[in-house]
Protein backbone atom coordinates (compact mmCIF):
# COMPACT_ATOMS: atom_id res chain seq x y z
CA UNK A 1 0.00 0.00 0.00
CA UNK A 2 1.70 3.49 -1.09
CA UNK A 3 2.50 5.95 1.83
CA UNK A 4 1.89 9.26 1.40
CA UNK A 5 4.46 11.83 2.26
CA UNK A 6 4.58 13.69 5.45
CA UNK A 7 2.18 16.84 5.39
CA UNK A 8 3.68 19.34 7.88
CA UNK A 9 4.55 22.85 7.91
CA UNK A 10 4.19 24.83 11.07
CA UNK A 11 2.95 22.35 13.19
CA UNK A 12 -0.59 21.82 11.31
CA UNK A 13 -2.06 18.76 9.67
CA UNK A 14 -3.58 19.19 6.55
CA UNK A 15 -5.43 16.57 5.70
CA UNK A 16 -3.11 14.15 4.36
CA UNK A 17 -4.91 11.08 5.34
CA UNK A 18 -3.63 7.61 4.59
CA UNK A 19 -5.13 5.70 1.80
CA UNK A 20 -8.54 3.96 3.23
CA UNK A 21 -10.65 1.11 1.79
CA UNK A 22 -14.12 0.88 1.50
CA UNK A 23 -16.16 -1.99 1.20
CA UNK A 24 -17.65 -2.58 -1.11
CA UNK A 25 -37.34 7.93 -1.71
CA UNK A 26 -41.02 7.22 -1.08
CA UNK A 27 -43.96 9.54 1.02
CA UNK A 28 -42.47 9.34 4.45
CA UNK A 29 -41.04 13.03 5.19
CA UNK A 30 -37.17 13.07 5.89
CA UNK A 31 -36.13 12.58 9.84
CA UNK A 32 -32.77 12.45 11.19
CA UNK A 33 -32.49 9.30 13.48
CA UNK A 34 -33.01 9.55 16.85
CA UNK A 35 -29.41 8.07 17.80
CA UNK A 36 -27.90 11.56 16.85
CA UNK A 37 -30.40 13.91 17.19
CA UNK A 38 -28.44 16.04 20.04
CA UNK A 39 -29.79 16.16 23.47
CA UNK A 40 -27.42 17.84 25.25
CA UNK A 41 -27.04 20.87 23.43
CA UNK A 42 -29.78 23.22 25.03
CA UNK A 43 -31.75 25.06 22.96
CA UNK A 44 -29.85 27.39 20.81
CA UNK A 45 -30.99 31.36 21.49
CA UNK A 46 -31.10 31.89 17.59
CA UNK A 47 -34.01 29.53 17.13
CA UNK A 48 -36.10 30.19 20.28
CA UNK A 49 -37.83 33.07 18.33
CA UNK A 50 -40.63 31.60 16.29
CA UNK A 51 -39.83 30.36 12.82
CA UNK A 52 -40.74 32.96 9.60
CA UNK A 53 -43.06 30.75 7.68
CA UNK A 54 -41.32 29.25 3.91
CA UNK A 55 -42.53 30.88 0.87
CA UNK A 56 -45.55 28.92 -0.76
CA UNK A 57 -43.72 26.31 -3.08
CA UNK A 58 -40.39 26.32 -1.78
CA UNK A 59 -38.62 22.93 -0.83
CA UNK A 60 -35.82 23.32 1.68
CA UNK A 61 -32.34 21.40 0.85
CA UNK A 62 -30.15 19.48 2.78
CA UNK A 63 -27.01 21.80 3.93
CA UNK A 64 -23.87 20.47 5.91
CA UNK A 65 -21.54 23.45 7.38
CA UNK A 66 -17.66 22.41 6.63
CA UNK A 67 -15.11 23.91 9.53
CA UNK A 68 -12.03 23.40 7.98
CA UNK A 69 -8.81 24.55 5.97
CA UNK A 70 -8.80 25.73 2.41
CA UNK A 71 -6.07 23.83 0.48
CA UNK A 72 -5.28 25.53 -2.83
CA UNK A 73 -4.50 22.36 -4.45
CA UNK A 74 -8.30 21.40 -4.08
CA UNK A 75 -7.58 18.38 -3.50
CA UNK A 76 -8.48 18.28 -0.03
CA UNK A 77 -9.82 20.88 2.83
CA UNK A 78 -12.38 22.85 2.09
CA UNK A 79 -12.43 22.35 -1.82
CA UNK A 80 -13.07 18.66 -1.09
CA UNK A 81 -15.58 18.82 1.33
CA UNK A 82 -17.59 21.11 -1.42
CA UNK A 83 -17.06 19.26 -4.32
CA UNK A 84 -18.30 15.77 -2.22
CA UNK A 85 -21.18 17.59 -0.76
CA UNK A 86 -22.08 18.47 -4.34
CA UNK A 87 -21.66 15.13 -5.98
CA UNK A 88 -24.21 13.72 -2.86
CA UNK A 89 -26.43 16.30 -4.08
CA UNK A 90 -26.35 18.35 -0.54
CA UNK A 91 -25.90 21.95 -0.30
CA UNK A 92 -22.32 22.99 1.78
CA UNK A 93 -21.39 26.19 3.26
CA UNK A 94 -18.29 26.94 4.74
CA UNK A 95 -16.07 28.49 7.42
CA UNK A 96 -12.48 28.75 6.81
CA UNK A 97 -9.81 27.73 9.63
CA UNK A 98 -6.57 27.97 7.64
CA UNK A 99 -5.55 28.60 4.38
CA UNK A 100 -2.52 26.58 2.76
CA UNK A 101 -0.33 26.95 -0.23
CA UNK A 102 -0.31 23.49 -1.62
CA UNK A 103 -0.23 21.19 -4.53
CA UNK A 104 0.52 17.48 -5.61
CA UNK A 105 4.27 18.52 -4.14
CA UNK A 106 3.47 19.46 -0.88
CA UNK A 107 2.93 22.18 1.77
CA UNK A 108 4.49 25.59 0.93
CA UNK A 109 2.94 27.61 3.12
CA UNK A 110 0.26 27.87 6.25
CA UNK A 111 -2.15 31.06 7.22
CA UNK A 112 -4.08 30.77 10.30
CA UNK A 113 -7.38 32.89 10.77
CA UNK A 114 -7.62 34.65 14.26
CA UNK A 115 -10.47 33.24 15.90
CA UNK A 116 -12.83 36.34 16.58
CA UNK A 117 -12.99 35.69 12.43
CA UNK A 118 -13.35 31.89 12.70
CA UNK A 119 -16.18 32.71 14.95
CA UNK A 120 -17.51 35.35 12.99
CA UNK A 121 -18.08 32.94 9.97
CA UNK A 122 -19.43 30.51 12.34
CA UNK A 123 -22.09 33.15 13.42
CA UNK A 124 -23.32 34.37 10.25
CA UNK A 125 -24.14 30.85 8.68
CA UNK A 126 -25.51 28.98 11.77
CA UNK A 127 -27.75 31.88 12.47
CA UNK A 128 -29.21 32.61 9.53
CA UNK A 129 -28.78 29.72 7.16
CA UNK A 130 -29.49 26.81 9.44
CA UNK A 131 -27.37 23.71 8.52
CA UNK A 132 -28.20 20.65 9.27
CA UNK A 133 -24.91 18.98 9.67
CA UNK A 134 -21.42 20.38 11.15
CA UNK A 135 -18.59 18.51 9.67
CA UNK A 136 -15.28 19.38 10.71
CA UNK A 137 -11.61 19.23 9.02
CA UNK A 138 -8.56 20.99 9.96
CA UNK A 139 -9.22 23.01 13.49
CA UNK A 140 -5.46 24.95 14.11
CA UNK A 141 -5.65 25.80 17.63
CA UNK A 142 -7.13 25.21 20.82
CA UNK A 143 -8.75 28.60 20.84
CA UNK A 144 -10.80 27.93 16.86
CA UNK A 145 -11.74 24.56 18.98
CA UNK A 146 -13.27 26.53 21.82
CA UNK A 147 -15.01 29.32 19.33
CA UNK A 148 -16.70 26.16 17.30
CA UNK A 149 -17.78 24.43 20.45
CA UNK A 150 -19.39 27.74 22.08
CA UNK A 151 -21.23 28.16 18.44
CA UNK A 152 -22.68 24.26 18.74
CA UNK A 153 -23.67 25.43 22.49
CA UNK A 154 -25.55 28.48 21.00
CA UNK A 155 -27.16 27.17 17.71
CA UNK A 156 -28.09 23.82 17.45
CA UNK A 157 -27.72 21.20 14.97
CA UNK A 158 -29.16 17.67 14.09
CA UNK A 159 -25.20 16.26 13.97
CA UNK A 160 -21.61 17.24 14.36
CA UNK A 161 -19.10 14.98 12.29
CA UNK A 162 -15.47 15.32 13.55
CA UNK A 163 -12.89 14.41 11.32
CA UNK A 164 -9.57 14.88 13.91
CA UNK A 165 -6.96 16.13 11.43
CA UNK A 166 -3.78 15.75 13.22
CA UNK A 167 -1.64 13.39 12.55
CA UNK A 168 0.52 13.02 9.33
CA UNK A 169 0.70 9.48 7.37
CA UNK A 170 4.24 8.91 9.17
CA UNK A 171 3.29 8.85 12.36
CA UNK A 172 4.48 12.75 13.22
CA UNK A 173 1.58 13.87 15.75
CA UNK A 174 0.94 17.43 13.91
CA UNK A 175 -1.47 18.41 16.75
CA UNK A 176 0.00 19.62 20.06
CA UNK A 177 -0.88 18.61 23.39
CA UNK A 178 -3.08 21.50 23.71
CA UNK A 179 -5.30 20.82 20.82
CA UNK A 180 -5.37 17.14 21.44
CA UNK A 181 -6.74 18.01 25.02
CA UNK A 182 -9.20 20.40 23.61
CA UNK A 183 -10.43 17.36 21.25
CA UNK A 184 -10.87 15.07 24.00
CA UNK A 185 -12.42 17.47 26.31
CA UNK A 186 -14.39 19.97 23.87
CA UNK A 187 -15.36 18.80 21.20
CA UNK A 188 -15.27 14.92 21.02
CA UNK A 189 -17.89 14.86 23.70
CA UNK A 190 -19.70 16.98 21.41
CA UNK A 191 -19.51 14.81 17.93
CA UNK A 192 -21.90 11.95 16.87
CA UNK A 193 -19.35 10.41 15.03
CA UNK A 194 -16.19 11.09 14.86
CA UNK A 195 -13.31 9.46 12.18
CA UNK A 196 -9.95 8.80 13.00
CA UNK A 197 -7.38 7.22 10.99
CA UNK A 198 -5.20 4.20 12.52
CA UNK A 199 -2.46 7.15 13.87
CA UNK A 200 -5.24 9.95 14.73
CA UNK A 201 -6.68 7.11 17.00
CA UNK A 202 -3.36 5.88 18.27
CA UNK A 203 -2.47 9.76 19.13
CA UNK A 204 -6.13 10.59 21.17
CA UNK A 205 -5.22 7.53 23.19
CA UNK A 206 -2.05 8.58 24.03
CA UNK A 207 0.07 6.26 21.54
CA UNK A 208 -1.68 2.80 21.85
CA UNK A 209 -0.73 0.32 19.25
CA UNK A 210 -2.44 0.00 16.59
CA UNK A 211 -1.76 -3.06 14.49
CA UNK A 212 -4.32 -5.53 14.68
CA UNK A 213 -8.38 -5.47 13.93
CA UNK A 214 -8.72 -6.37 17.58
CA UNK A 215 -6.26 -2.94 18.56
CA UNK A 216 -9.04 -1.21 16.11
CA UNK A 217 -11.76 -2.14 17.96
CA UNK A 218 -10.23 -1.48 21.20
CA UNK A 219 -9.46 1.93 19.87
CA UNK A 220 -12.88 2.49 18.89
CA UNK A 221 -14.39 1.30 22.48
CA UNK A 222 -11.90 3.30 24.02
CA UNK A 223 -12.27 6.51 21.83
CA UNK A 224 -16.14 6.07 21.89
CA UNK A 225 -15.61 6.92 25.85
CA UNK A 226 -14.50 9.98 25.61
CA UNK A 227 -17.71 10.96 24.64
CA UNK A 228 -18.78 10.60 20.55
CA UNK A 229 -21.93 8.31 20.08
CA UNK A 230 -20.00 6.78 16.97
CA UNK A 231 -16.32 5.65 16.25
CA UNK A 232 -15.45 4.91 13.18
CA UNK A 233 -11.80 3.49 13.24
CA UNK A 234 -10.25 3.49 9.34
CA UNK A 235 -7.85 0.92 8.68
CA UNK A 236 -6.34 1.90 5.67
CA UNK A 237 -2.65 1.28 6.33
CA UNK A 238 -3.40 -1.46 8.83
CA UNK A 239 -0.52 -4.38 6.99
CA UNK A 240 -1.74 -7.32 9.42
CA UNK A 241 -4.57 -7.42 7.10
CA UNK A 242 -4.53 -8.23 3.06
CA UNK A 243 -8.29 -6.31 3.11
CA UNK A 244 -8.77 -2.86 4.31
CA UNK A 245 -10.89 -3.43 7.15
CA UNK A 246 -12.40 0.05 8.97
CA UNK A 247 -14.21 -0.66 12.45
CA UNK A 248 -17.05 1.19 13.66
CA UNK A 249 -18.28 0.99 17.05
CA UNK A 250 -22.02 2.91 18.42
CA UNK A 251 -21.64 1.85 21.76
CA UNK A 252 -23.17 -1.61 22.09
CA UNK A 253 -22.48 -3.22 18.41
CA UNK A 254 -19.27 -3.18 16.56
CA UNK A 255 -19.24 -3.70 12.63
CA UNK A 256 -16.72 -4.11 10.19
CA UNK A 257 -16.39 -3.03 6.64
CA UNK A 258 -13.74 -5.10 4.58
CA UNK A 259 -13.07 -4.34 0.85
CA UNK A 260 -9.83 -5.13 -1.46
CA UNK A 261 -7.45 -2.34 -1.39
CA UNK A 262 -7.93 -0.04 -4.73
CA UNK A 263 -4.18 0.87 -5.96
CA UNK A 264 -3.72 4.50 -6.95
CA UNK A 265 -1.73 7.43 -5.83
CA UNK A 266 -4.53 9.70 -5.90
CA UNK A 267 -5.46 9.36 -2.38
CA UNK A 268 -5.28 12.94 -1.38
CA UNK A 269 -8.05 13.92 0.28
CA UNK A 270 -9.73 11.03 1.32
CA UNK A 271 -10.46 11.00 4.59
CA UNK A 272 -11.61 14.72 4.44
CA UNK A 273 -13.74 13.26 1.34
CA UNK A 274 -15.17 10.73 3.68
CA UNK A 275 -16.18 12.78 6.31
CA UNK A 276 -18.31 15.03 4.50
CA UNK A 277 -19.81 12.66 2.25
CA UNK A 278 -21.14 10.84 5.69
CA UNK A 279 -22.22 14.33 6.87
CA UNK A 280 -24.23 14.75 3.50
CA UNK A 281 -25.57 11.44 4.22
CA UNK A 282 -26.73 12.44 7.89
CA UNK A 283 -28.52 15.53 6.37
CA UNK A 284 -30.08 13.83 3.98
CA UNK A 285 -31.84 11.94 6.31
CA UNK A 286 -30.09 8.61 6.29
CA UNK A 287 -29.15 6.78 9.84
CA UNK A 288 -25.40 6.41 11.14
CA UNK A 289 -24.97 2.97 9.19
CA UNK A 290 -26.89 3.88 6.27
CA UNK A 291 -24.06 7.23 5.69
CA UNK A 292 -21.32 5.66 6.39
CA UNK A 293 -21.85 2.46 4.09
CA UNK A 294 -23.02 4.68 1.40
CA UNK A 295 -20.06 7.43 1.86
CA UNK A 296 -17.66 4.46 1.47
CA UNK A 297 -18.94 3.19 -1.55
CA UNK A 298 -19.37 7.25 -2.97
CA UNK A 299 -15.72 7.17 -2.24
CA UNK A 300 -14.71 3.74 -3.68
CA UNK A 301 -16.37 4.29 -6.69
CA UNK A 302 -14.31 7.77 -7.09
CA UNK A 303 -10.70 6.34 -6.18
CA UNK A 304 -11.28 3.66 -8.59
CA UNK A 305 -12.67 5.81 -11.25
CA UNK A 306 -9.44 8.68 -10.46
CA UNK A 307 -6.48 5.64 -10.16
CA UNK A 308 -5.12 6.75 -13.42
CA UNK A 309 -6.00 10.14 -13.66
CA UNK A 310 -3.06 12.34 -13.62
CA UNK A 311 -2.91 16.28 -11.97
CA UNK A 312 0.15 17.73 -10.88
CA UNK A 313 3.79 16.10 -10.56
CA UNK A 314 4.21 15.09 -7.13
CA UNK A 315 3.35 11.44 -5.57
CA UNK A 316 0.38 12.30 -4.14
CA UNK A 317 -2.87 13.16 -6.31
CA UNK A 318 -6.71 14.28 -6.01
CA UNK A 319 -9.05 11.91 -7.01
CA UNK A 320 -12.35 13.39 -9.17
CA UNK A 321 -15.24 13.79 -6.83
CA UNK A 322 -18.19 14.23 -9.51
CA UNK A 323 -16.86 11.62 -12.36
CA UNK A 324 -20.41 11.04 -12.32
CA UNK A 325 -20.67 13.56 -14.68
CA UNK A 326 -18.29 12.48 -17.18
CA UNK A 327 -19.04 8.33 -16.65
CA UNK A 328 -22.42 7.33 -18.01
CA UNK A 329 -21.99 3.80 -17.70
CA UNK A 330 -22.24 4.61 -13.70
CA UNK A 331 -25.36 5.58 -12.04
CA UNK A 332 -25.05 8.04 -9.49
CA UNK A 333 -28.21 9.17 -9.48
CA UNK A 334 -29.13 10.90 -6.06
CA UNK A 335 -32.41 10.24 -4.80
CA UNK A 336 -34.21 9.97 -1.57
CA UNK A 337 -32.15 7.92 0.92
CA UNK A 338 -32.80 4.14 1.64
CA UNK A 339 -34.95 4.05 4.52
CA UNK A 340 -35.54 0.71 6.27
CA UNK A 341 -39.51 1.83 7.11
CA UNK A 342 -40.14 1.49 3.06
CA UNK A 343 -40.08 -2.58 3.61
CA UNK A 344 -43.68 -2.45 6.07
CA UNK A 345 -45.59 -3.74 3.16
CA UNK A 346 -43.36 -5.05 0.33
CA UNK A 347 -45.56 -6.04 -2.56
CA UNK A 348 -43.62 -8.41 -4.68
CA UNK A 349 -45.38 -9.30 -8.70
CA UNK A 350 -46.04 -12.24 -10.41
CA UNK A 351 -46.85 -12.44 -14.29
CA UNK A 352 -48.60 -15.22 -14.00
CA UNK A 353 -51.10 -13.34 -11.40
CA UNK A 354 -51.44 -11.13 -13.91
CA UNK A 355 -52.27 -12.76 -16.72
CA UNK A 356 -54.88 -15.01 -14.84
CA UNK A 357 -56.80 -11.59 -13.26
CA UNK A 358 -55.81 -9.76 -16.80
CA UNK A 359 -54.38 -6.60 -15.20
CA UNK A 360 -50.53 -5.22 -16.61
CA UNK A 361 -47.82 -4.68 -14.54
CA UNK A 362 -48.65 -1.35 -14.24
CA UNK A 363 -52.04 -1.46 -13.11
CA UNK A 364 -50.86 -4.37 -10.68
CA UNK A 365 -48.28 -2.25 -8.89
CA UNK A 366 -50.42 1.14 -8.70
CA UNK A 367 -53.24 -0.99 -7.03
CA UNK A 368 -51.26 -1.89 -4.64
CA UNK A 369 -49.19 1.50 -4.06
CA UNK A 370 -53.07 2.88 -3.44
CA UNK A 371 -53.26 0.08 -0.89
CA UNK A 372 -50.62 1.33 0.82
CA UNK A 373 -47.75 -0.54 -0.26
CA UNK A 374 -44.32 1.16 0.47
CA UNK A 375 -42.08 -0.89 -1.92
CA UNK A 376 -42.41 -2.44 -5.05
CA UNK A 377 -40.25 -5.67 -6.47
CA UNK A 378 -40.83 -6.21 -9.94
CA UNK A 379 -40.30 -10.36 -10.19
CA UNK A 380 -40.62 -11.24 -14.26
CA UNK A 381 -39.48 -14.44 -15.22
CA UNK A 382 -41.12 -15.31 -18.11
CA UNK A 383 -41.64 -12.17 -19.88
CA UNK A 384 -39.31 -11.10 -22.63
CA UNK A 385 -36.59 -8.73 -22.11
CA UNK A 386 -38.09 -6.29 -24.51
CA UNK A 387 -41.53 -6.30 -22.77
CA UNK A 388 -40.39 -6.33 -19.42
CA UNK A 389 -38.50 -3.53 -19.82
CA UNK A 390 -41.18 -1.51 -21.10
CA UNK A 391 -43.45 -2.95 -18.07
CA UNK A 392 -40.59 -1.72 -16.08
CA UNK A 393 -40.46 1.79 -17.42
CA UNK A 394 -44.44 2.56 -16.86
CA UNK A 395 -43.81 1.41 -13.11
CA UNK A 396 -40.85 3.47 -12.24
CA UNK A 397 -43.12 6.15 -13.82
CA UNK A 398 -45.93 5.14 -11.42
CA UNK A 399 -43.78 4.34 -8.00
CA UNK A 400 -41.83 7.96 -8.81
CA UNK A 401 -44.76 9.50 -9.04
CA UNK A 402 -46.28 8.24 -4.83
CA UNK A 403 -42.81 8.41 -3.61
CA UNK A 404 -42.44 4.38 -3.49
CA UNK A 405 -38.91 2.62 -4.39
CA UNK A 406 -39.04 0.17 -6.93
CA UNK A 407 -36.59 -2.89 -7.22
CA UNK A 408 -35.99 -5.45 -10.00
CA UNK A 409 -35.66 -9.09 -8.99
CA UNK A 410 -32.33 -10.14 -10.06
CA UNK A 411 -32.26 -8.41 -13.62
CA UNK A 412 -29.22 -6.10 -13.09
CA UNK A 413 -29.81 -4.97 -16.91
CA UNK A 414 -33.39 -3.83 -16.62
CA UNK A 415 -32.56 -2.15 -13.52
CA UNK A 416 -30.08 -0.23 -15.21
CA UNK A 417 -32.15 0.59 -18.33
CA UNK A 418 -35.49 1.32 -16.33
CA UNK A 419 -33.38 3.96 -13.77
CA UNK A 420 -35.06 1.71 -10.63
CA UNK A 421 -33.75 2.12 -7.23
CA UNK A 422 -32.51 -0.87 -7.28
CA UNK A 423 -32.24 -4.95 -7.44
CA UNK A 424 -33.22 -7.59 -5.55
CA UNK A 425 -30.65 -11.24 -5.91
CA UNK A 426 -31.15 -14.99 -4.86
CA UNK A 427 -28.12 -16.93 -3.63
CA UNK A 428 -27.76 -18.64 -7.13
CA UNK A 429 -27.90 -14.89 -8.91
CA UNK A 430 -25.03 -12.26 -9.38
CA UNK A 431 -23.54 -11.59 -6.59
CA UNK A 432 -24.63 -8.43 -4.27
CA UNK A 433 -20.50 -7.42 -4.50
CA UNK A 434 -20.62 -7.47 -8.16
CA UNK A 435 -23.95 -6.16 -8.45
CA UNK A 436 -22.74 -3.05 -6.81
CA UNK A 437 -19.48 -2.55 -8.86
CA UNK A 438 -21.87 -2.43 -11.79
CA UNK A 439 -24.70 -0.05 -9.63
CA UNK A 440 -23.02 2.31 -7.89
CA UNK A 441 -22.92 3.67 -4.57
CA UNK A 442 -26.75 5.07 -4.42
CA UNK A 443 -28.92 2.02 -5.66
CA UNK A 444 -30.47 -0.24 -3.00
CA UNK A 445 -29.23 -4.33 -3.37
CA UNK A 446 -31.27 -6.47 -1.40
CA UNK A 447 -30.03 -10.59 -0.92
CA UNK A 448 -32.52 -13.25 -0.39
CA UNK A 449 -31.38 -15.52 2.77
CA UNK A 450 -31.82 -18.49 4.89
CA UNK A 451 -28.94 -18.25 7.48
CA UNK A 452 -27.16 -16.62 9.64
CA UNK A 453 -24.19 -16.90 7.58
CA UNK A 454 -25.74 -15.92 3.90
CA UNK A 455 -26.99 -12.94 6.15
CA UNK A 456 -23.48 -12.44 7.26
CA UNK A 457 -21.96 -12.44 3.57
CA UNK A 458 -24.79 -10.00 2.13
CA UNK A 459 -23.32 -7.50 5.08
CA UNK A 460 -19.58 -7.79 4.18
CA UNK A 461 -20.88 -7.84 0.07
CA UNK A 462 -22.26 -4.03 0.62
CA UNK A 463 -26.00 -5.33 0.55
CA UNK A 464 -28.91 -2.70 2.06
CA UNK A 465 -31.20 -5.32 3.35
CA UNK A 466 -32.15 -9.08 3.34
CA UNK A 467 -34.72 -10.86 2.57
CA UNK A 468 -35.25 -13.64 4.91
CA UNK A 469 -37.68 -16.94 4.18
CA UNK A 470 -39.80 -18.79 3.00
CA UNK A 471 -41.19 -18.23 6.89
CA UNK A 472 -44.59 -20.63 5.63
CA UNK A 473 -44.80 -22.97 2.61
CA UNK A 474 -45.58 -21.06 -0.50
CA UNK A 475 -46.57 -22.18 -4.08
CA UNK A 476 -44.33 -19.35 -5.92
CA UNK A 477 -41.15 -20.90 -5.59
CA UNK A 478 -40.80 -24.87 -6.35
CA UNK A 479 -38.51 -26.59 -3.70
CA UNK A 480 -38.49 -23.54 -1.16
CA UNK A 481 -37.27 -24.76 2.03
CA UNK A 482 -38.69 -22.68 5.02
CA UNK A 483 -37.05 -21.63 7.98
CA UNK A 484 -40.25 -20.98 10.11
CA UNK A 485 -40.91 -18.77 12.57
CA UNK A 486 -37.77 -19.41 14.88
CA UNK A 487 -35.31 -19.81 11.66
CA UNK A 488 -36.36 -16.16 10.73
CA UNK A 489 -35.87 -15.06 14.01
CA UNK A 490 -32.72 -16.28 14.33
CA UNK A 491 -31.67 -14.74 11.30
CA UNK A 492 -32.76 -11.22 12.42
CA UNK A 493 -31.03 -11.51 15.99
CA UNK A 494 -27.68 -12.49 13.64
CA UNK A 495 -28.14 -9.72 11.00
CA UNK A 496 -26.46 -6.66 10.96
CA UNK A 497 -28.91 -5.64 7.96
CA UNK A 498 -32.41 -4.53 7.76
CA UNK A 499 -35.03 -7.64 7.19
CA UNK A 500 -37.92 -8.33 5.04
CA UNK A 501 -39.85 -11.64 5.71
CA UNK A 502 -41.00 -13.19 2.77
CA UNK A 503 -42.80 -16.58 1.60
CA UNK A 504 -46.31 -17.67 2.52
CA UNK A 505 -47.55 -14.63 4.40
CA UNK A 506 -50.96 -12.90 4.40
CA UNK A 507 -53.76 -11.39 6.29
CA UNK A 508 -53.99 -14.24 7.89
CA UNK A 509 -50.49 -14.67 9.50
CA UNK A 510 -48.65 -11.61 9.26
CA UNK A 511 -49.24 -10.78 12.59
CA UNK A 512 -47.19 -13.65 14.37
CA UNK A 513 -44.02 -13.05 12.26
CA UNK A 514 -44.47 -8.92 12.93
CA UNK A 515 -44.65 -9.80 16.91
CA UNK A 516 -41.50 -11.73 16.93
CA UNK A 517 -40.10 -8.69 18.34
CA UNK A 518 -36.30 -7.80 16.92
CA UNK A 519 -36.03 -4.68 15.56
CA UNK A 520 -34.20 -4.71 12.51
CA UNK A 521 -37.16 -6.91 11.15
CA UNK A 522 -38.83 -3.69 9.23
CA UNK A 523 -42.08 -5.57 7.55
CA UNK A 524 -43.70 -8.28 4.84
CA UNK A 525 -42.89 -9.22 1.38
CA UNK A 526 -46.39 -10.66 -0.49
CA UNK A 527 -46.74 -11.76 -3.64
CA UNK A 528 -50.07 -13.93 -3.82
CA UNK A 529 -51.88 -12.03 -0.82
CA UNK A 530 -51.90 -9.31 -2.90
CA UNK A 531 -51.77 -9.95 -7.08
CA UNK A 532 -54.11 -13.80 -6.60
CA UNK A 533 -56.90 -11.36 -5.06
CA UNK A 534 -59.60 -9.64 -7.22
CA UNK A 535 -58.79 -6.31 -5.57
CA UNK A 536 -55.22 -5.72 -4.99
CA UNK A 537 -55.36 -2.06 -3.37
CA UNK A 538 -58.61 -3.64 -0.59
CA UNK A 539 -55.95 -6.56 0.31
CA UNK A 540 -52.90 -4.14 0.88
CA UNK A 541 -55.13 -1.97 2.89
CA UNK A 542 -56.22 -4.74 5.40
CA UNK A 543 -52.70 -6.65 4.96
CA UNK A 544 -50.78 -3.09 6.16
CA UNK A 545 -53.27 -2.32 9.28
CA UNK A 546 -52.55 -6.22 10.29
CA UNK A 547 -48.70 -5.06 10.05
CA UNK A 548 -49.17 -1.82 11.44
CA UNK A 549 -51.35 -2.84 14.38
CA UNK A 550 -48.92 -5.77 15.34
CA UNK A 551 -46.10 -3.47 15.28
CA UNK A 552 -47.40 -1.11 17.61
CA UNK A 553 -48.35 -3.94 19.92
CA UNK A 554 -44.66 -4.90 19.86
CA UNK A 555 -43.62 -1.35 20.66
Amino acid sequence: MYQHPTVSFMGFQLCSHAPFSIPIHHKFQLSISRDFRRTRVPKPRGMQQEEEPKPSGKVRVPHVLTVAGSDSGAGAGIQADLKACAARGVYCSTVITAVTAQNTVGVQGVNVLNEDFVREQLNSVLSDMRPDVVKTGMLPSPGIVKVLCESLQEFQVRALVVDPVMVSTSGDVLAGPLILASFREELLPLADIVTPNLREASTLLGGLPMETVADMRSAAKSIHDIGPRHVLVKGGDLLASADAVDVLFDGKEFYEFRSTRIKTLNTHGTGCTLASSIAAELARGSSVLSAIKIAKRYVESALDYSKDILIGGGRQGPFDHLMQLKNNALSLRVGRPFDPSDFLLYAVTDTAMNKKWGRSMGDAVKAAIEGGATIVQLREKDAETQDFLEAAKTCVEICRSHGVPLLINDRIDIALACGADGVHVGQSDMPARVARSILGPDKIIGVSCKTPEQAEKAWTDGADYIGCGGVYPTNTKENNITVGLDGLKTVCLESKLPVVAIGGIGISNAKPVMELGVPNLKGVAVVSALFDRESVSTEAQNLLRVIVDATKAVK
